[in-house]
């Protein structure tokens, strides 16, 4: 094939991969788009979402803010005071009921929104029915989506405490008495589940909060996040997030004060006697220092046996002025002083010591220091003094700390910087499988649905070569065709031979292309009047165009001659047609 030739086909496989590459991106007009994830076309619409269906489980307290959620809800209507400085608030945010508007997971679906950045928020709701958990497991369910995110601020829900005089909900605040704190909180070093229970002391009658060690770390994020406390009657606990185990334990072991104190405490009249010896080792008064003790002898003396090396070059300074420095233009002697260059260390040091050579020191063998007694077993020593234990007036043994106080309500009392916090699903009973089916019908759909959205707004970063041909074709091809342009771009020759698995790709659709338009071309324009003249001719023009082995050669130094006439295969081919005429 000639370099015309090759040319020819470099200008048809360019004008290809450009058209392919302007197709897959876009620009060429009246083209397919490929859409790629985080376009506006590809992110999903409410008509692609599935429609939301209540629930038929039953509850004590089941709520999917699906209908007259007002007449079940109240917004709290008090003030709040800080401990720190007295600083007065009052719950001004404001709640309403509302689709999400980020990543909505079902059509149709509403829930609970705290709707104001940087503000106290509490909004409660009565219990159909008061929850006595006596020997009884409790789950408790709910779901948060933090549509903006949550830098700083709570989402946990409280389970209010059941009281003779009912609970006023106008006046919900944070001294409004509760039984369970449950949820997540996060700002500044916070970052955690909260699960703390109110028990109360039978002896004192007095309430104290229990909080979880370790408490797990919250997950916040626009997609809505399902949050599961289950407390069995035999006084374990499970925290779930998303339907995985982040935490479990024993309310009688795992909280901070513990449920039960100690049946013994220390004696708060015992003191420690004046005599008390707690000093296990002391000086042996026996001992003297020995009479060849030198405590004058240095630590380090000179070495007598160093002796100055051949090559040490004591005329010489270890640093001189740097050769290469140059007074500045602006110096003045006057104003700044002479001039001095800056010191470098003296290149006939690397390898000798310079200047005047000095013994150098070693260790002293008979160095021994300060003399000291040594220590021996203390006679007097009596240990480490604690006060006697007496029995603990205040003990008792609640083995049955998930018989929890009666539960009339459930309310947020939030602080929040973040805006558009969302909860809904809120599930509190005594079923565990009951739980699990509500988030298998809502939970579950809801996240799938946000995930796609989550992923397609938010495309993986382009890597430096292209992709796997398996995880995106298209891609994969795309990738090397730019690759081509950007080489063709200057110099087509290099291009082919340095991708010969593009050239050949488009080489076949550049072939395909031009032998349908032949075949067309020729039923098109064919007739029966081939003579011996014109098969001749035909069959001799062919075998002038075939190679022979010394046409390499003789095309190698004829082809810059050639090229610089700008008609070489055109004459030899009139040669060839007029010798037939012959």
């Amino acid at each position: 094939m000639t370099r015309i030739s090759l040319g020819l086909v470099s200008l048809l496989a360019l004008s290809s991969a450009v058209s392919i590459v302007s197709a897959h991106d876009g620009h060429d007009h009246g083209q397919h788009e490929f859409h790629m994830p985080g376009d506006a076309e590809y992110t999903s619409s409410k008509d692609d979402l599935a429609e939301f269906k209540a629930t038929t489980i039953k509850a004590p307290f089941l709520e999917q803010f699906a209908q007259n959620w007002s007449d079940r809800w109240t917004a709290s209507e008090a003030t709040k005071e800080t401990s720190a400085d007295g600083e007065v608030f009052s719950y001004v945010g404001e709640w309403t009921v509302e689709e999400p508007s980020v990543y909505p997971g079902l059509k149709g679906d509403l829930g609970l929104v705290a709707k104001s950045p940087a503000a106290h928020h509490a909004i409660s709701a009565s219990l159909p029915e008061v929850i006595d958990n006596r020997d009884k497991t409790l789950v408790v369910q709910y779901e948060v989506k933090a549509q903006r995110g949550l830098e700083c601020g709570g989402a946990y829900m409280k389970l209010l405490t059941e009281s003779p005089e009912g609970i006023k909900f106008k006046e919900f605040s944070n001294e409004t008495p509760y039984t369970i704190m449950f949820g997540p909180d996060k700002c500044g070093g916070t970052n955690k589940v909260h699960f703390i229970f109110r028990h109360k002391n039978p002896i004192t009658g007095v309430y104290e909060e229990k909080h979880l060690q370790s408490a797990p770390l919250a997950k916040l994020s626009a997609l809505t996040n399902l949050y599961t406390l289950i407390v069995k009657p035999d006084q374990t606990f499970e925290i779930k997030i998303n339907n995985e185990v982040v935490s479990s334990g024993s309310l009688l072991e795992n909280f901070q004060p513990p449920v039960n104190p100690p049946k013994e405490i220390d004696d708060p009249n015992d003191s420690k006697p004046s005599d008390w010896v707690e000093e296990a080792k002391i000086s042996d008064p026996k001992a003297s220092k020995p009479a060849d003790w030198d405590e004058s002898a240095p630590p380090r003396i000179l070495d007598e046996s160093a002796t100055q090396p051949d090559d040490w070059l004591e005329d010489e300074s270890s640093e001189i002025p740097d050769p290469e420095a140059v007074k500045p233009d602006d110096w003045d002697d006057e104003e700044d002083g002479d001039w001095i260059p800056a010191s470098v260390p003296n290149p006939k040091c690397q390898n000798n010591g310079c200047g005047p050579w000095v013994r150098p020191y070693i260790s002293n063998p008979a160095y021994k220091g300060k003399w000291s007694a040594p220590l021996i077993d203390n006679p007097a020593y009596k240990g480490i003094w604690a006060p006697r234990k007496i029995a603990n007036p205040d003990f008792f043994e609640d083995k049955h700390p998930s018989n929890f106080e009666r539960i009339g309500a459930v309310g947020f009392e939030i602080w929040t910087m973040q805006k558009d916090i969302l909860f809904d699903n809120i599930y509190i009973g005594h079923s565990i499988a009951d739980a699990q089916s509500l988030a298998a019908e809502s939970w579950e759909i809801k996240y799938a649905s946000e995930k796609k959205q989550e992923e397609a707004a938010n495309p993986p970063p382009k890597t430096d070569g292209p992709p796997a041909f398996k995880e995106d074709p298209i891609g994969f091809v795309v990738e090397h065709l730019r690759e081509f342009i950007e080489l063709a771009r200057e110099d087509p020759m290099n291009a082919i031979h340095s991708r010969p698995m593009v050239s050949a790709i488009l080489a076949a659709v550049v072939g395909v292309t031009l032998g349908l338009a032949l075949i067309i071309v020729g039923l098109l324009t064919a007739a029966p009047k081939a003579g011996a003249r014109g098969v001749v001719a035909a069959a001799k023009a062919k075998k002038t165009d075939e190679a022979t082995p010394d046409d390499d050669e003789k095309e190698d130094r004829e082809s810059d001659k050639e090229f610089k006439e700008d008609e070489p295969v055109v004459r030899k081919r009139t040669t060839v047609v007029e010798d037939a005429d012959e």
